[in-house]
């Protein structure tokens, strides 16, 4: 079982707009101005759905803790801690960028280890869910001798 690239799009706008929201409230707590919450929020939609989608790719061609029909917990948990040191990482830059305040920005990547790895999770969980954009190992197959077929 594989993703197909426009499902891996779909969960990051997916994942882009919990993720928004909560970069949003945790720096306005943090940070304390609605300014910097905005300008690195909505900076974060753009970088965000570009490096899940690599994220997306990459986990792609990963086989280890899929099962027959989805992915194991194990995988989805995997996914979300490899996800949030990346993540984390973009945050600290853009809110430095933004607020010139690098204890508030370490402040923020931090606090969004709990909340967005507990909700990158349960994002994975309800996408297990979903067979849309998904090509099973029998697509793959039908595809791979059609295109041998095609070639010859």
């Amino acid at each position: 079982m594989k993703d197909s690239n426009l499902r891996s799009f779909v969960k990051g706008v997916s994942w882009r707009i919990i993720g928004t929201i909560d970069t949003f409230i945790l720096s306005y707590f943090i940070i304390g101005s609605v300014k910097v919450a905005t300008l690195t929020a909505f900076t974060e939609v753009a970088t965000k759905i570009i490096l899940y989608f690599l994220h997306e790719r990459i986990w792609n061609v990963i086989p280890w803790g899929r099962q027959k029909n989805k992915p194991a917990h194990l995988r989805s948990l995997a996914k979300g801690i490899s996800w949030r040191f990346f993540g984390s990482i973009d945050t600290i830059l853009i809110s430095f960028i933004y607020s010139g305040n690098p204890l508030g920005s370490i402040k923020l990547g931090a606090s969004e280890l709990l909340t967005k790895v507990a909700l990158f999770y349960f994002h994975e969980r309800v996408w297990a869910l979903i067979n849309w954009g998904r090509i099973f190992e029998k697509e793959l197959i039908e595809v791979n001798i059609s295109s041998k077929k095609n070639n010859q």
